[in-house]
């Protein structure tokens, strides 16, 4: 048997860390300052632009959500309707305690005919008469998007809605209340003096 043959490791140390090593944090301030110095030196009269807040808002309640309400109502709002065998209308109204105007865009429509067959009596339900329709005037039939730019434009509108995304896309938006099925009924949230049941 042979001996095992062994090589001398040499100048083997531990590694440190260089002072002027981009990870520390020290670096990184001093990094993000001389870009926002950058910034304004290139554009000096770069002025910010602060969205302006609804004169309807009072903190966070909305005083323009008076009845008779404008209800926005999406496409899986209608689906969990139907789903639960609810009646639009009086189910809206028993929740609410007042009178109910629901209010269906031209991309919830859209959206309803695109998902075919199995949502015929959505769609039954939206095309009903009784309903308000609203005409949109952007590009594309994306309803999310739609419903969220038209409550940020105008502050009287609930959003009937059950989607999750939907949901926390208008939680940002102050003053708008958001209408949900939830246990064979309907629930709200946001609304200020909303019955608690």
């Amino acid at each position: 048997m042979g001996v095992k043959k062994r090589t001398r490791k040499f100048a083997q140390t531990k590694r440190v860390i260089s002072q002027r090593d981009p990870r520390l944090k020290h670096n990184q301030e001093k990094a993000s300052q001389a870009l926002k110095a950058k910034a304004l030196s290139q554009n000096p009269g770069l002025t910010r632009q602060i969205p302006q807040v609804s004169s309807s808002l009072f903190y966070q309640h909305n005083t323009a959500l008076i009845p008779p309400y404008s209800i926005l109502v999406d496409t899986n709002f209608l689906s969990h309707t139907v789903q639960h065998k609810l009646e639009l209308l009086s189910t809206m109204m028993d929740c609410l305690y007042a009178k109910c105007i629901p209010v269906i865009t031209d991309c919830v429509m859209a959206e309803l005919e695109k998902l075919g067959q199995k949502y015929r009596i959505a769609l039954r339900i939206a095309r009903d008469e009784r309903w308000e329709r609203l005409k949109c005037d952007h590009k594309g039939v994306y309803a999310d998007d739609c419903l969220v730019d038209r409550v940020m434009k105008h502050k009287v509108y609930i959003v009937a809605t059950n989607d999750r995304d939907l949901k926390r896309r208008l939680r940002k938006i102050p003053g708008v209340p958001i209408m949900s099925v939830a246990r064979g009924k309907y629930v709200i949230e946001r609304l200020p003096d909303a019955p608690e049941k």
